[in-house]
């Protein structure tokens, strides 16, 4: 998944799990996944254990969320309901 990822050392890295069960992903590890503070993972079952991988699913349309929204015009689905239904002059009878 990485582009720019390196290969891994010949010693296994390991992590311990703390008292909230958290661990510090060892740095030859977040240097093979291409990851950084903020970036998310996945837990994958795989085989009778789990693979880590880079969630790279990212939501092409989120960086366009609220552009060329109308003014006076709600935000959800209700909102865009009411202004179209309005704007087309509907009532509560149709």
């Amino acid at each position: 998944m990485a582009t720019n990822a390196k290969a891994l050392p010949a010693q296994v890295p390991r992590a311990k799990i703390t008292s909230k069960g958290q661990i510090t992903i060892p740095v030859e590890i977040r240097r093979f996944l291409g990851v950084k503070p903020g970036d998310h993972l996945r837990f994958e079952p795989h085989e009778g254990g789990v693979r880590v991988v880079r969630d790279a699913d990212e939501n092409v349309f989120e960086k366009w969320r609220g552009i060329g929204g109308f003014p006076g015009m709600g935000k959800g689905r209700e909102a865009i309901v009411a202004y179209f239904r309005e704007m087309r002059g509907h009532d509560d009878l149709d």
